[in-house]
């Protein structure tokens, strides 16, 4: 379990274990949406500087906690300029996603046609989501890419995961099959936090 500490870790936490403690997703992804984007607006939680910190050839995933009674995982991600995700899932558990800093452009898919591994995607809307703003992905309903739209600054979102996040699934165009995308395991690590 990670143990690091910042200013305001330990009222995040009660609030992440109040609101999973309500067991069905739907309950537990709304009241965690509500708690995350009220803490982001009080500013009462400070996340670590080195979550603001991009890392130039791909996006920051950062552990800062996992619940050793409820099991959930809150990862903070750095977004440098431009920088996103392919089509992905998170191999089917909830997640909410709160924008801590910047804006980020998040695109939801369903699911419109599959084939053994190819899958056939229909975007159903795009938001640009800003700071203090939370959403939340509940499988099936689950595909979507994350993107920073900015060409110069960075973005922070703190993602609360319904257990550790170690794989998920990303789609890739299929060659010579129009619309269709192949759907691959990738591995998830997450990268050093460092304090200051």
């Amino acid at each position: 379990m990670n143990t690091l500490d910042f200013p305001g870790r330990d009222a995040l936490i009660a609030a992440l274990d109040d609101a999973v403690a309500l067991g069905d997703d739907r309950s537990v992804t709304d009241a965690l949406r509500k708690r995350l984007c009220a803490m982001i607006g009080e500013k009462e939680v400070q996340l670590p500087e080195c979550v603001f910190e991009p890392i130039a050839d791909h996006y920051a995933r950062r552990e800062l906690y996992t619940s050793p009674e409820h099991g959930y995982s809150v990862i903070a991600m750095t977004w440098g300029p431009g920088q996103g995700t392919k089509i992905h899932d998170h191999s089917g558990m909830w997640c909410v996603e709160g924008v801590w800093h910047g804006r980020l452009e998040i695109t939801q898919y369903e699911l419109a046609e599959r084939n053994d591994q190819l899958y056939r995607f229909t975007p159903v809307g795009t938001i640009e989501a800003g700071t203090g703003s939370a959403g939340s992905l509940i499988p099936p309903h689950e595909y979507h890419t994350i993107r920073n739209p900015s060409d110069r600054s960075v973005a922070v979102s703190l993602h609360v995961y319904q257990r550790t996040m170690v794989r998920c699934g990303v789609f890739s165009p299929e060659e010579g099959q129009a619309d269709w995308q192949r759907r691959g395991e990738r591995l998830l690590g997450t990268d050093q936090v460092v304090t200051h």
